[in-house]
C-alpha cells in the first residue's frame, strides 16, 4: 500500500479520496448553491468523512498495528507519516467548514430563517420548548454515568451524537454521556413564530437537551454546575481480518492486547473544539485513544450527515428547483412492460427517468400467468422495498423466484440480513454469493412463456434497485429482450449458485471471469490503432479509477498516441498532464446536485465505437474480488444517447473541475462561454427525447388516421 503513496507514477488512493471530498466541500463553498442546498452538501461531506475514517483510516491504523508486532518500524514510520499528512488535510477542512457553516448561517438569517442554540432562545421559546422537550424527547435520554461498573468504551456506539456531561459538584467531578436520540425524534426542530416576527427559528435537538441539562439531573444528582458538549466516535469498518492481511506467525507476535485493537476499535472522535482541557483527556482517557488515533476539534454540532436532510423551509429559492421526474415513453406507449422491451431494448438514465418503470418490471411479472420465474441480485435496497415486495408477492402467485443477497454490502449488512429472512420465510429461494466475492452486479432476469418457449427479459443496471438511492443516484439501467445477453445473464446466477463450473461469456464483461482481459484487449485495439495511424480514443467515466495494472495500460495507450478522456467522480490514482507519461490524458470530476454514479466505457474502435455499460469502477477489488458486470450496447440509437450524455459532462463549465498533478481542483474555466451544468442539460436532453417521442408518435397516429 505504501509503495503506491511513495510512487510518483500514482497519487495516493487516500489522499485522492480526500481530493474528492473538498469537491463535495466546494459545492457547500458555492454562493452560486441555494442556501439549504450547500447545508445538505456539508452533511455529504461529513458523511463522507465519518466513511473515510471507518474503512481507510481504519485499514492504515490496523495495517500499522501489523507492521509493529513485525518489529518492521520503518514500515511503521511511513505510515505514521501518512497519518500525519491526512490529519493536516482534515484540519485544513475542518477550517473550511466551520467558515463555510457560518457564512450559510449568515446568509439563511437574511432570508429569515435562523438556526438558533439554547443561549438565543426568547422567553417565549423556553416556555415553549420546556412542553415541547417533556411530550417529544424526555422519554428517549437514558444517560449512561461514568463508573468503574461502566464499559464506557464499547458502550458508545458509533454514529451516534453524544453530549459528555461534566457534573460538578464543589471539588468533585462525575461524568455522564447522553445519546442525542436523533433516530427516535427530529434533530431539526421549527419553532413557533413569535407575534409580529417573520423570521422562522430552528434549534438542533442537542441544544434542546442543553437548554434542560439540569431537568435531567435534578433530584437524582448534587450539582453546583453541569457542562455538556458534544462528540461522536468513529469505528474501524472492516474489523476482521483476512487470510491475506496476515498469518499465523504474526499473530503468534502479537501481544493480547494489540490482537483487541484490531477488532471494531474507535480510530476517531470528533469533539466540541470548545471543550474543555481537562473534559477532553478525560474522554480520550475513556476511548482509549492511541497516538494512531485521530481526535479532532469541531463545530458544536456533531453528526453533521443529519444536514443532509435539513427541512425544506422557508422561501422557494433556498433550495434547488424541481426537476420532475421523466417517463419513458418506450414503456408508457404500451399496455405491459414485456410489449414494449419486445418492441426495443430500452435505456433509462436515473433519476432523470421514473425509477417507477422498474418497479413495474417486477411488479407485473409477479402476477403476469406467462412469468414463470424471476431471478434478482441484491446488493443495496431500500428499508421498505417496493421491489421486494413484489418479489413477496410473485411466489404467492406460484413463480419460482431466486434472490442473491450479499450480505457484505457495507453498512447495510443489517438491512439485507433483515430483507432475507423475511424472503427465505415466504418461500423465496435466497443465496448468498460466493464466500470469496462479493455480487456486486444489478442483474435482473424475467424467464416469460411465450408462443410455447421460454423467453428471458433481461435488466441490467449500473445502480442499485433501490428507490431511495434512484432519485439521487445517476445510473443506467437497460432492458433487453435479446437472447443472447439474457441467456449470459441467466449464465451469471448459474455462476454464483455453482462458481465451480465454467460458463462462455461472448457479450457480457464478467468479473473475475473475464472483464481485465477483455478491458485490456480493448485498450490494445487502440494502440495498435493509433500506432497505425488511425484515430483511436478511449472515453471513460467512472467512481473511482485505482487499479495500477489498468492505469499501466493508459499509460501505454497515451504513450502510443491515444487521446483519453475521463469523467472521474471520486478517487484517481492516474496522475494526468504528465509528459512522456499521460500528456494525452484528460481528467475531470463533475460533483453537482446528484451523486455521479454510471459507469461507462467507450472505445473509438476506428469509428465503430463500442460502448459498455457496468457495475464496476476500475479498482482491482471490483476487477479480482466481485462478481461485477459490463454490457456492450449494441442499439445506435442507445449508443448515441449515452455518447451524448458523456459528452455533455465533459462540455460542462460550471460543475466540473479539473483533475491535475497538482490535486488542488480547480474549475473548467468558462471564460466567455455559455455556462453549462451538465447535469441539468441532461435532464433537458432526455426531457426534450421524450417530447420527440411523444410527437413522433401523435403523428405516426394521424398519418394512420
Amino acid at each position: 500500500m505504501f509503495a503506491e503513496f511513495m510512487s510518483s507514477h500514482y497519487f495516493s488512493r487516500d489522499l485522492s479520496w480526500l481530493s474528492f471530498n473538498e469537491r463535495v466541500l466546494q459545492e457547500a463553498q458555492d454562493t452560486s448553491n441555494p442556501s439549504i442546498e450547500r447545508l445538505r452538501f456539508l452533511g455529504i461531506f461529513s458523511n463522507n468523512q465519518d466513511e473515510f475514517f471507518r474503512v481507510k483510516v481504519s485499514d492504515i491504523k490496523r495495517n500499522a498495528l501489523l507492521k509493529k508486532a513485525e518489529g518492521d518500524t520503518t514500515a511503521v514510520t511511513q505510515y505514521q507519516a501518512l497519518v500525519d499528512e491526512i490529519q493536516e488535510k482534515v484540519l485544513e477542512f475542518n477550517i473550511a467548514f466551520n467558515n463555510t457553516y457560518d457564512d450559510i448561517c449568515r446568509g439563511l438569517q437574511k432570508e429569515g430563517l435562523a438556526i438558533i442554540d439554547q443561549g438565543q432562545l426568547s422567553e417565549f421559546h423556553k416556555h415553549w420548548l420546556k412542553d415541547y422537550f417533556d411530550d417529544k424527547i424526555l422519554r428517549f435520554i437514558q444517560p449512561l454515568i461514568v463508573n468503574k461498573n461502566a464499559d464506557f468504551k464499547n458502550l458508545i456506539e458509533d454514529h451516534i451524537t453524544y453530549l459528555f456531561v461534566e457534573i460538578q459538584n464543589q471539588d468533585q467531578r462525575q461524568y455522564a454521556a447522553i445519546d442525542v436520540p436523533i433516530h427516535d425524534t427530529d434533530r431539526f426542530v421549527l419553532l413557533p413564530k413569535e407575534k409580529d416576527s417573520n423570521v422562522q427559528n430552528i434549534i438542533l435537538l442537542d441544544d434542546i437537551i442543553c437548554f434542560v441539562l439540569p431537568r435531567i439531573f435534578n433530584g437524582l444528582f448534587d450539582f453546583d454546575e453541569l457542562n455538556a458538549y458534544s462528540f461522536k466516535i468513529t469505528r474501524d469498518a472492516e474489523y476482521y481480518l483476512s487470510e491475506e492481511d496476515i498469518d499465523d506467525s504474526i499473530l503468534m507476535k502479537m501481544s493480547k492486547g494489540i490482537k483487541q485493537r484490531l477488532h471494531a476499535e474507535p480510530v476517531r472522535v470528533v469533539r466540541d473544539q470548545n471543550m474543555p482541557l481537562r473534559m477532553e483527556k478525560k474522554l480520550k482517557k475513556l476511548l482509549g485513544f492511541t497516538s494512531y488515533d485521530s481526535t479532532l476539534p469541531g463545530s458544536r454540532y456533531r453528526n453533521f450527515r443529519d444536514f443532509i436532510g435539513f427541512p425544506t423551509v422557508g422561501k422557494t429559492k433556498l433550495c434547488y428547483p424541481k426537476w420532475p421526474a421523466l417517463d419513458c415513453y418506450d414503456f408508457t406507449k404500451h399496455q405491459t412492460v414485456f410489449e414494449a422491451i419486445s418492441e426495443k431494448d430500452i435505456l433509462l438514465h436515473y433519476p432523470y427517468h421514473k425509477f417507477h418503470h422498474f418497479k413495474e418490471f417486477v411488479r407485473q411479472a409477479s402476477y403476469d400467468p406467462k412469468v414463470t420465474s424471476i431471478k434478482l441480485n441484491i446488493y443495496r435496497v431500500a428499508a421498505n422495498s417496493q421491489v421486494i415486495g413484489s418479489l413477496l408477492d410473485a411466489v404467492r402467485n406460484g413463480k419460482k423466484v431466486t434472490v442473491n443477497v450479499e450480505l457484505r454490502a457495507r453498512f447495510d449488512e443489517s438491512n439485507n440480513i433483515e430483507w432475507s429472512k423475511r424472503m427465505t420465510d415466504a418461500g423465496i429461494k435466497v443465496l448468498f454469493g460466493i464466500p470469496s466475492l462479493k455480487v456486486h452486479s444489478k442483474l435482473c432476469l424475467i424467464n416469460r412463456q411465450e408462443d410455447g418457449q421460454i423467453v428471458k427479459y433481461a435488466q441490467i443496471s449500473t445502480g442499485n434497485f433501490n428507490e431511495k438511492t434512484a432519485k439521487i443516484y445517476t445510473d443506467f439501467a437497460y432492458f433487453t429482450k435479446k437472447q443472447q445477453i439474457a441467456e449470459e445473464v441467466d449464465n451469471v446466477f448459474k455462476f454464483i449458485e455453482h462458481s465451480y463450473r465454467q460458463f462462455d461469456f461472448d457479450h457480457l464483461l464478467l468479473s473475475p471471469i473475464n472483464q481485465r482481459k477483455h478491458i485490456n484487449r480493448l485498450i490494445q485495439n487502440e494502440i495498435i490503432n493509433a500506432k497505425a495511424s488511425i484515430p483511436a480514443q478511449i472515453t471513460l467515466k467512472l467512481n473511482n479509477l485505482v487499479d495500477r495494472k489498468l492505469i499501466d495500460k493508459l499509460y501505454e495507450a497515451n504513450n502510443a498516441g491515444v487521446k483519453v478522456k475521463m469523467l472521474i467522480r471520486g478517487m484517481c490514482s492516474l496522475i494526468p498532464g504528465i509528459k512522456g507519461l499521460s500528456e494525452n490524458i484528460e481528467v475531470f470530476s463533475v460533483i453537482d446536485r446528484y451523486l455521479e454514479h454510471s459507469r461507462v466505457m467507450i472505445f473509438h474502435a476506428n469509428g465503430a465505437n463500442k460502448v459498455y455499460i457496468s457495475s464496476a469502477d476500475w479498482m482491482t477489488r471490483n476487477i479480482e474480488d466481485r462478481v461485477e458486470v459490463s454490457v456492450p450496447i449494441y442499439e445506435e440509437e442507445l449508443k448515441q444517447q449515452i455518447l451524448d450524455m458523456v459528452e455533455l459532462g465533459f462540455n460542462d463549465n460550471s460543475k466540473a473541475r479539473i483533475i491535475n498533478a497538482a490535486q488542488d481542483n480547480p474549475y473548467v474555466k468558462r471564460g466567455n462561454n455559455k455556462k453549462i451544468a451538465s447535469q441539468q442539460q441532461t435532464y433537458l436532453y432526455l426531457k426534450a427525447l421524450e417530447q420527440a417521442k411523444l410527437a413522433n408518435n401523435l403523428q405516426d397516429q394521424g398519418s394512420n388516421d
